[in-house]
């Protein structure tokens, strides 16, 4: 017995250190791409001159065949389906691909929230008679969209969280993964998501926030972080919605970090390993 008892407590000690050994490694996820060209230049430029390893596409959004195109000319990116069934912003609206009506307002375009707001009273998926066949269809249609023009998908994800509108479109979404053989289904079951330690306003304190956040991050460990790059350009100085006015600044400051040689030298100086969600699978 105190053979065996030995045997597992070296087990365990060993795989404890052989994890110790491992560099932290981190995702670094940009969303949103296919709402604006601003946003597209954006997520390019930051896979690209940057640290960010993933993007998230919205199919059904007005500039996702400029995004389709930016992607193919980039095989290498890390690929998401940004599954929506929301259109959050008052002067620029996408509809859904098929014809669900639970999910769609008196225009025909998806409602601009998941959850209750008292900015958009009424205007929530939650607060209207949501069916789950109409999701269903919809989240089919934008699946398939994806796989037929984007065939490098690695994973899927959901625009302002509407994977978790309730427990029955949480299984659906894991079903659809299986189903589509997409491997990776994070918002579903995403672990060790990391944020900005600190104030996070302009770019100089996302890019110190995010070094600190870079400090905390342990060995043998996969973490996730995630924003939306921009261009504070007049494109994107029109797009906002009640309570978030300053877009355009705030997803610039997110591209001044992705792009950052600071943060390029904290990650390496920390031998962090940047991945995407095909790593995981691999």
């Amino acid at each position: 017995m105190k053979k065996i008892l030995l045997a597992f407590i070296l087990i365990t000690f060993t795989a404890t250190s052989f994890a110790q050994q491992k560099p932290p490694r981190l995702i670094v996820r940009g969303d949103d791409m296919g709402f604006s060209h601003s946003g597209n230049m954006a997520l390019i430029k930051c896979y690209k001159d940057g640290i960010e390893k993933s993007i998230e596409v919205i199919v059904p959004s007005p500039w996702f065949p400029e995004a389709v195109k930016l992607l193919k000319e980039n095989p290498g990116v890390d690929v998401g389906i940004h599954l929506a069934i929301t259109s959050e912003w008052d002067f620029i609206k996408w509809r859904p691909l098929t014809d669900c009506p639970s999910i769609r307002d008196s225009n025909g375009y998806f409602y601009p929230k998941v959850y209750p707001d008292k900015a958009y009273p009424g205007m929530s998926i939650k607060e209207n008679k949501w069916k789950i066949e109409d999701i269903e269809k919809e989240f089919r249609a934008q699946i398939e969209m994806a796989k037929k023009l984007l065939p490098h998908i690695s994973h899927l994800s959901s625009h302002m969280g509407c994977a978790t509108l309730a427990p029955e479109v949480r299984e659906l979404t894991r079903g659809l993964a299986k189903e589509y053989n997409i491997p990776v289904d994070p918002d579903t079951d995403v672990q060790n998501l990391v944020g900005y330690d600190g104030p996070h306003k302009t770019s100089e304190e996302k890019i110190e926030g995010f070094i600190k956040t870079l400090n905390k991050l342990q060995p043998g460990k996969t973490y996730i972080f995630l924003d939306h790059p921009g261009i504070d350009n007049d494109e994107l100085r029109a797009v906002y919605h009640i309570g978030y006015y300053n877009v355009a600044e705030d997803r610039q400051g997110v591209t001044d970090l992705f792009t950052s040689e600071k943060v390029k030298a904290a990650i390496k100086q920390k031998g962090i390993e940047l991945i995407g969600y095909k790593d995981l699978v691999e």
